[in-house]
């Protein structure tokens, strides 16, 4: 009888480790296993501010109302994939068109 690392004594059998066949190891992954969700439809927002306002404010809008919103000039923005905050980042200018770089990607709790 073999004793383990520990030494309890506890018998073990030698078995052939995973992957040893060119097949990927438990739990690591490429981008073959992805593949299937590859074409699934995400829905990313980006928000520039929030605010509250009455519906009275609301209805009384028009064409060049200014709207105050929460954040400050060159504060980060928020990036969301059907609604859970991935990323924050700062928006750009490309060839006359906004866009939005990330500079912080958040991670999952």
């Amino acid at each position: 009888m073999a004793a383990d690392a520990q030494g309890t004594g506890v018998a073990f059998e030698e078995m052939l480790a995973p992957g040893r066949d060119g097949a990927p190891l438990a739990g690591e992954k490429n981008a073959a296993d992805l593949e299937a969700v590859f074409d699934v439809p995400v829905r990313i927002s980006v928000v520039l501010g929030r605010t509250k306002m009455p519906v009275a404010n609301l209805l009384k809008m028009d064409i060049g109302t200014v709207i105050e919103l929460d954040r400050q000039v060159g504060e980060a923005i928020e990036i969301y994939v059907n609604e859970r905050l991935v990323a924050r980042g700062e928006i750009v200018l490309v060839e006359n068109r906004l866009g939005v770089t990330m500079t912080e990607i958040i991670k999952a709790a």
